[in-house]
């Protein structure tokens, strides 16, 4: 259905980042819905893999300035923007020197988990929801794509549960079979702080936790790869709100 709002949030998406089902699919999804005439954006982590000159990535003045606060410290968020090469479809890079500057994903050079990974999910998470708001534009569809995306039904559910301008959203999560990495053991209080228990009785958290966690807020769960790990399979099938078979680019919008 055309003349919608939609919003994906991604983990990766190409050509900023290559070989993944993740990068690939948010990429043949936005376009797709933006060749159908929707109003579509996107929003993704500026990981210091991605080089701001080939893609000419630049600040949105209007949008930065703003801190999220995190555990009790102020991190100031700031917002770059690019046209996705050859398309006018704006992509929204959420960036934070202290979270995003590294030239890798999760782990260090040396292979070692990064010991904040979760915390680089609040912020992007908050930052995310803050940039929304800002732009005062509110997307019919937000659709969630990798771990980190899926902090965002989280907190909207959670911590902004009173706020009503995504009172009408309807959000969408894909299922990927990701790396799940542990996360920080302190990663539980980080959210206590913004009065999220949930992960209370986590002894060891990872990504998978987060995106399982996030089922149960979501309207419509779908599978990105089509065959899934045997845990997400079954979170899958588990999950009590409305469910679809793998759906390719091609047909994704049958969802809308």
């Amino acid at each position: 259905m055309p003349n919608q709002k939609i919003l994906y949030i991604t983990t990766e998406m190409s050509p900023y980042q290559e070989d993944s089902s993740i990068a690939a699919m948010a990429s043949k999804m936005a376009l797709k819905m933006h060749g159908a005439g929707n109003d579509v954006r996107v929003f993704m982590p500026r990981f210091g893999i991605i080089s701001e000159r080939k893609f000419q990535l630049h600040e949105v003045i209007r949008l930065s300035g703003m801190n999220i606060i995190i555990n009790d410290l102020d991190q100031p968020l700031i917002i770059k923007v690019a046209s996705l090469p050859g398309e006018r479809l704006q992509v929204y890079f959420i960036d934070n020197e202290e979270y995003f500057k590294r030239k890798t994903f999760y782990k260090d050079d040396e292979g070692q988990n990064y010991e904040d990974n979760g915390e680089r999910a609040i912020f992007f998470a908050r930052g995310v929801i803050e940039t929304i708001k800002k732009l005062n534009w509110v997307p019919d569809v937000i659709h969630l794509n990798g771990w980190m995306s899926s902090m965002i039904p989280i907190y909207l559910k959670t911590y902004y549960r009173n706020d009503n301008y995504f009172k009408d959203t309807k959000m969408v999560m894909s299922l990927y079979n990701e790396e799940n990495l542990p996360l920080e053991k302190d990663f539980a209080e980080k959210l206590k702080f913004d009065s999220i228990t949930d992960f209370d009785k986590a002894e060891s958290p990872a990504f998978r936790d987060v995106v399982v966690e996030s089922l149960k807020y979501v309207d419509v769960v779908i599978k990105g790869d089509e065959f899934l790990d045997a845990d997400l399979n079954q979170a899958f099938t588990d999950t009590k709100t409305q469910k679809s078979e793998y759906l390719d680019s091609q047909s994704i919008e049958n969802i809308y």
